[in-house]
């Protein structure tokens, strides 16, 4: 069946996901900051637990620990003030972690690095009843609803494996002390952590493609959209003119004073100019003084027309000169001839003589198209240098 072009079929465009990206709908994953703040809780309790540890000792003695002037002077805010600070530092370094490690899954994966306040405004939509319906049971909900059962049944069977595996050890607790029972509870608890944290990974690699699905097929686009943004980025023939002329101001500043030196140009007749000068004393052969394709060989043209320059139009030598010789670089020794006649027939219309235009022969291996790929026919071509 043939495509219309209001069908949302194409891939979106870079622009299309910039300006996603800019209104807040980015590539993000909940199970990622999930099982990355999981992951470092537990490397904090497994290596800071000791630390976290002794400010809790502390601050519960403070608690406990009572004396006459206490009694005397009962403040219980100064002295849940005192309780607190001693357990703020262990706890405020592990919400900056885990809020550190929330924003680098968040903002990491959408490449964004911005924050959108449009997000934290109140919309019409986030309380109709009719949206959240449709989000509870429409496509994106039974997506929700089959990842929720996955982490259930991952999370259980890690859960429950993990209570099988302490069960020899729960049943020997009788027989030791208060620090080895607080001590086989805190191993356990850490245990667990890393393993729950290890199939929330898991959970997040699962989940990490089907948001980046989700948000590719959300922002498909339609035939006749992608025509319309390139429309829009090509502009206006006005437009477009302008920046070929602003194109060719730049070129002309560039080349104005190798042009100034020049007696001739030898061009394509619009693909391809080159600018050439010939002075005994500088050189035993013509020089090329400027080259170019495109915008650059329109300024030298007009560059020319300004300075009165003869501009002269042989193809196959303009695309010879352009591919073997370089800027300010003398010609090539197997264009010596074709560039003499043509040089001979310019200082004759400077002396004001009429002649008809040179036939101009190139040589098999220097014959180039306007990609620079060497004649077929040519059995030993030479590389272009450019």
């Amino acid at each position: 069946m043939a495509e219309t072009a209001g069908e949302k079929t194409l891939a979106p465009t870079e622009k299309r996901m910039r300006e996603a990206s800019k209104n807040g709908d980015v590539l993000r994953s909940k199970e990622l900051t999930v099982a990355g703040s999981v992951l470092i809780g537990a490397m904090f309790l497994r290596m800071g637990g000791p630390w976290l540890l002794s400010a809790l000792t502390d601050s519960m003695k403070l608690g406990f620990t009572w004396d006459r002037a206490a009694i005397e002077n009962f403040a219980p805010s100064k002295m849940g003030l005192a309780m607190g600070m001693r357990v703020a530092p262990p706890v405020l370094l592990l919400g900056l972690m885990v809020s550190a490690m929330s924003i680098l899954t968040q903002l990491g994966p959408s490449g964004s690095g911005r924050f959108n306040f449009e997000n934290i405004l109140p919309k019409a939509s986030r309380i109709n009843p009719m949206s959240g319906l449709t989000r509870m049971f429409g496509p994106n909900g039974w997506i929700e609803v089959g990842k929720g059962l996955i982490k259930l049944l991952l999370l259980g069977s890690i859960a429950y494996h993990w209570g099988k595996s302490l069960m020899t050890g729960v049943l020997e607790l009788g027989a030791v002390g208060l620090a080895g029972q607080l001590a086989f509870a805190w191993e356990a608890l850490t245990s667990l952590l890393f393993q729950l944290a290890g199939g929330l990974i898991i959970i997040a690699l699962i989940d990490f493609p089907v948001q980046w699905l989700r948000r590719m097929r959300r922002l498909r686009m339609s035939l006749q959209e992608v025509k319309d943004e390139h429309k829009e980025q090509d502009g206006s023939p006005e437009a477009k003119n302008a920046r070929r002329q602003r194109q060719r101001q730049i070129a002309m500043g560039a080349i104005a004073g190798a042009m100034k030196k020049a007696q001739f140009v030898v061009t394509n007749p619009t693909h391809f100019a080159i600018a050439l000068t010939y002075d005994p004393e500088l050189a035993p052969a013509p020089i090329v003084l400027t080259k170019g394709r495109g915008e650059k060989a329109a300024a030298i043209r007009q560059m020319a027309a300004e300075l009165e320059l003869p501009c002269l139009e042989f193809p196959g030598l303009a695309r010879a000169l352009y591919y073997t010789t370089r800027e300010r670089q003398v010609i090539r020794e197997e264009l010596f001839v074709a560039v003499a006649g043509v040089l001979a027939f310019v200082f004759a219309l400077k002396r004001g003589e009429k002649r008809d235009i040179p036939a101009v022969e190139i040589p098999v291996a220097l014959r180039f198209d306007a990609d620079g790929r060497p004649d077929p026919h040519d059995h030993h071509p030479i590389t272009p240098d450019t």
